[in-house]
């Protein structure tokens, strides 16, 4: 039997793999969200290689857990990780947002394996995933469903509509992960429109709340092994985390959240990641 620290150790091997494929599929793109990349990795990392049901193949079997990457602007960890899950060959991350590229800057259930939905307009993910838990629900499937979000994708009202569905129906197969790093596009989540006390809004709407630190994969890995946190209550999970975490000079950094790292920068960033 592999040992909980040997697996914490892979967990945090492909996160590291992730975070420096990642950055240099922005860098070679000219474009992407590499801070956000950086703070969803391990929440997904944990997700598809310790918590979700694969059913055999994460492409096509019936009883697989369902995820939604809500932040589909976060493409570049997305796509490492389905790459790294087996949904498709690792040569096709080189053509990142390449002209006729299966792989678009938000990800496209039409065109790549793996992707459950298409994404990108911030707070649709979360009425897709609704539906997704209820349609499990209605046909007494076993699969679950997973949907990641950014905070401040939460500014939205899409998804607390969603937030109403999901508690009426007592849907307790649909789990939420919020990637609270605190800073969206431009400026901090505080001082673009307050999310706090976000623990208590989503109480307030019949979910079932945990906090965890996002960069933590025991933690996580321990906290979604008591799903469902409540019976009969959709799962909220806040995960706190840092934009671009693993580098230095680009976590906590708003700049970060859509920048192009210079030749320069992606040599020092590759270096942080590797040591």
């Amino acid at each position: 039997m592999v040992s909980s620290a040997v697996r914490i150790e892979e967990l945090e091997r492909i996160s590291a793999s992730i975070r420096g494929r990642s950055l240099r599929m922005v860098h070679s793109a000219k474009t992407g969200h590499p801070g956000g990349d950086f703070s969803s990795t391990d929440i997904l990392v944990s997700l598809y290689f310790g918590v979700m049901r694969a059913g055999g193949t994460w492409t096509n079997a019936p009883d697989r857990d369902r995820f939604v990457m809500s932040k589909g602007h976060c493409s570049g960890a997305f796509y490492c990780t389905l790459a790294e899950a087996g949904c498709f060959p690792a040569e096709w991350l080189d053509t990142y947002m390449q002209p006729l590229s299966m792989l678009n800057g938000h990800p496209d259930r039409n065109k790549l394996p793996g992707v459950e939905a298409n994404t990108g307009p911030l707070g649709h993910g979360m009425p897709i995933a609704t539906g997704m838990a209820l349609a499990a629900r209605i046909s007494g499937a076993s699969w679950r469903t997973f949907i990641l979000t950014g905070d401040g994708e939460l500014q939205e009202g899409s998804n607390w509509e969603a937030a109403m569905t999901a508690a009426h129906y007592g849907l307790d197969n649909l789990t939420l992960i919020v990637d609270r790093n605190r800073i969206q596009q431009g400026a901090w989540t505080e001082e673009t429109i307050r999310l706090e006390p976000l623990a208590d809004k989503w109480r307030a709407f019949g979910w079932a709340v945990h906090e965890v630190d996002g960069h933590d994969h025991a933690a996580m890995l321990e906290l979604f092994g008591r799903l469902p946190f409540e019976k009969g209550k959709p799962n909220c999970v806040i995960a706190h985390t840092h934009k671009g975490q693993g580098v230095s000079f680009m976590m906590d950094r708003p700049e970060w959240h859509h920048k192009v790292p210079s030749d320069a920068e992606l040599a020092a960033a590759l270096k942080e990641l590797q040591s």
